[in-house]
């Protein structure tokens, strides 16, 4: 499972020098053979994995009111001892929401090491960020032992002063991404040597 963990980390690409050096950092841990999963709560060991999968729509994000966090975050959880990220991401998606994912899980977009200090001790979670797509009319009933709430937000309206520390840089990632993917599917249609014309 360790190199498994090793393979998701290294297919991400930086967004930036804090990503890149984050992610050098995160495959030196992994290949230390340090512990990477929480053996037992709030933090043992005080370094481990989490998973976050961020369940969007077009321009709109899915984040909860997390009750420990005091913060609005993406849903996702610790993985636990010899579990794929991806298998926590299907478990915490039925846990934490109730849902089942309409597509298959894919590589994660982005990787961040955050120091947490929440209502329990302070740690660090090195957090594997998944992207889930969803419709956001659909009824979604969630842990309200753990969230206080759940919205959609609009991404420019996301409430970032009481949000993850990266929540940002996430979506400014997941844009980036979009708009790749988009000039790609642009190109692919349009014939070589030939100029894309508006109708």
């Amino acid at each position: 499972m360790r190199q498994q963990i090793r393979q998701e980390v290294a297919t991400i690409v930086p967004l930036d020098e804090l990503e890149r050096g984050q992610l050098a950092d995160t495959l030196a841990w992994i290949d230390s053979g340090a512990e990477l999963f929480r053996l037992a709560k709030p933090a043992t060991p005080p370094k481990h994995l989490v998973a976050y999968f961020v369940v969007v729509d077009e321009d709109h994000v899915l984040l909860v009111d997390h009750r420990n966090a005091q913060l609005w975050l993406p849903p996702g959880g610790h993985v636990d001892p010899g579990e794929h990220p991806r298998t926590t991401v299907l478990r915490e998606l039925a846990e934490e929401l109730g849902l089942a994912p309409a597509h298959p899980i894919a590589a994660p977009l982005m990787l961040t090491v955050t120091t947490t200090v929440g209502l329990t001790a302070g740690h660090t979670d090195v957090s594997l960020w998944y992207v889930l797509h969803a419709d956001r009319r659909q009824q979604i009933i969630h842990d309200e032992t753990e969230f206080s709430s759940i919205r959609w937000f609009a991404f420019d309206e996301v409430p970032f002063e009481r949000g993850e520390p990266h929540l940002r840089r996430f979506l400014a990632k997941l844009r980036q991404q979009a708009a790749g993917a988009a000039r790609a599917l642009s190109s692919a249609s349009t014939p070589s040597g030939a100029i894309a014309r508006p109708r």
